[in-house]
């Protein structure tokens, strides 16, 4: 079976201090068997030389340059209102994709119509028997994973519907995108980066679309420095991938699904706080900008109730 030719796909990559890795990315792109009508890369104000990299694929893409860094979020935001086609790969530059996984994405979504987000079985390029995501999960304590992280590439063979996608290489269809958007943002800019990918996830759930994990769909995930231990990573990204959390539970949760799984919430806040107090006081900084925007969730939090199809219950069974 082929994907309907009238099917349109942009594919979305935002570039900062990228240059290792944009070109093997965008070589991938163009190996597609699925034709791509639109390829987007905005860049995020990188230091290193990733335009003059990017300068070489100008008849190729549409390159944006941002004179200042607007975020994961606010870049892809960005992209995605310069496009109008029935798809949107989102593609983190340090991923190469299988010439098949535009297309068995999209096949995936075409056969089932709930489903405004699919992707494949991504793999570490340093280490390609070792999968790096088949998908999403979240547990009880709020806490998202990448599902199947670090086991053998065997593992995963079927398709299977998923809590949410992985923004590494995540196909979205443009009925959700327009579905979901809150105040004509699909990714919430409040978060900058880190952990928008989980929230649309639970945004998309709410509203009653599903999510699938597609076998046949391979790519390859770089990572790099994100795998390294936490002393690596600046302090800025540290705060924000604490803070997003919280920002995310305002947004999505469920007073009553709360009180249900209480005790694991309330165990890992403890343990959370005693970390933070004792190892990295600074991380608490990232509370101002928490109040600072809670009017602004809250207010957000009322646009996805007043929307939402699915019951929370439902939703519920994805908190392992």
């Amino acid at each position: 079976m082929e994907a309907s030719n009238k099917r349109t796909v942009s594919v979305h990559i935002v570039t900062y201090n990228s240059a290792e890795h944009i070109e093997d990315c965008l070589e991938s792109v163009m190996r597609q068997s699925h034709s791509i009508d639109q390829i987007i890369v905005i860049d995020n104000a990188s230091r290193d030389y990733t335009l003059h990299t990017l300068a070489k694929w100008q008849e190729k893409c549409s390159i944006i340059k941002n004179n200042q860094n607007n975020g994961f979020a606010g870049a892809h935001n960005q992209a995605i209102r310069l496009t109008e086609t029935d798809y949107c790969l989102i593609l983190n530059p340090d991923v190469i994709l299988e010439p098949d996984y535009v297309l068995n994405t999209i096949l995936a979504l075409q056969n089932n119509p709930q489903a405004g987000s699919a992707t494949g079985k991504l793999l570490f390029k340093a280490s390609p028997h070792h999968i790096d995501s088949t998908g999403l999960i979240i547990n009880k304590a709020r806490r998202a994973f990448d599902r199947g992280a670090h086991q053998s590439s065997d593992h995963f063979q079927l398709p299977e519907e998923v809590f949410g996608v992985s923004g590494a290489a995540a196909m979205y269809s443009r009925e959700m995108i327009n579905d979901i958007s809150i105040n004509g943002e699909f990714f919430d800019e409040d978060f900058f980066a880190y952990k928008e990918d989980v929230d649309v996830a639970w945004r998309a759930q709410l509203l009653g679309w599903k999510a699938l994990y597609e076998p046949t769909a391979i790519a390859y995930h770089e990572r790099g420095w994100k795998e390294g231990g936490r002393s690596s990573k600046p302090l800025f990204v540290r705060r924000l991938s604490y803070i997003n959390r919280y920002k995310m539970m305002v947004k999505n949760d469920d007073i009553k699904t709360v009180m249900k799984q209480f005790f694991p919430l309330f165990v890992y806040e403890c343990l959370s706080l005693v970390y933070s107090l004792i190892r990295e006081p600074k991380l608490l900084g990232a509370w101002m900008d928490f109040y600072r925007k809670y009017p602004e969730l809250k207010n957000k939090r009322s646009l996805i109730r007043s929307k939402q199809i699915q019951a929370s219950s439902e939703v519920n069974k994805w908190f392992e």
